[in-house]
């Protein structure tokens, strides 16, 4: 276990932070929705992404993976999968000592690398570690495979999230898909154009789409 900071947390509109409110109640819904749309499928692993990096996918992935695990049957592991840029660890306040880059560039075991903010129950991280900038060669690298398969495997009910870079910054967001079983997209109000939105869905339309999520938006303002 690892204690992060409440007051860091509160700062991230991190979910477990925050006092039961509109943004709590929104994530909620939007946790059932993808349970629901996940067990129909059998799906367990989940990859979350955004056109531009500007629509605040990573506090949407953060959040969607707490209320998931506030569920009784679920535990999850959210992974940092944005090699380049990890920031995860931040929104908890924490700084570990290794990451998900550093498990795919040596012989760290898994059990060194994930760790459980002991604010939260049944939710796991797997922090990025050290940036990579040869990402996406990571990626889709036999080892990347193997992790996704072996935290698949794991537990019968715990739902895997990839907290993954823009889909339209780098080909990071191409090379992991394969391994996992949808896409969440996340789009900002006011932030995300049409022609990036529509660029994103082509990009990804070779892979199985859970669906849209609207960030940001006036209605919870």
């Amino acid at each position: 276990l690892i204690k992060g900071s409440v007051e860091k947390m509160q700062e991230s509109r991190v979910l477990s932070a925050l006092d039961n409110d509109q943004y709590t109640d929104a994530y909620n819904i939007l946790a059932i929705q993808v349970i629901q749309r996940m067990e129909e499928h059998r799906w367990t692993t989940l990859a979350v992404t955004s056109p531009t990096g500007r629509e605040g996918n990573t506090t949407a992935a953060i959040n969607l993976a707490i209320s998931i695990a506030k569920e009784v049957e679920y535990s999850v592991v959210l992974v940092d999968a944005n090699l380049r840029n990890p920031a995860v660890h931040e929104y908890f306040g924490i700084q570990p000592k290794y990451g998900l880059c550093d498990y795919l560039r040596s012989d760290i075991e898994l059990s060194d690398v994930l760790f459980r903010p002991e604010e939260i129950e049944h939710f796991i991280i797997l922090p990025g570690g050290k940036p990579l900038s040869s990402s996406s060669e990571m990626m889709g690298s036999p080892k990347m495979c193997g992790l996704v398969e072996t935290l698949k495997d794991h537990y019968p009910k715990r739902i895997i999230i990839f907290d993954l870079p823009p889909a339209l910054a780098c080909d990071d967001v191409l090379a992991l898909c394969p391994s996992v079983d949808a896409v969440l997209v996340v789009v900002a109000q006011g932030r995300t154009g049409r022609i990036e939105l529509d660029k994103t869905i082509k990009m990804l339309s070779d892979f199985e789409m859970l669906g849209v999520v609207l960030n940001m938006s006036d209605e919870l303002a």
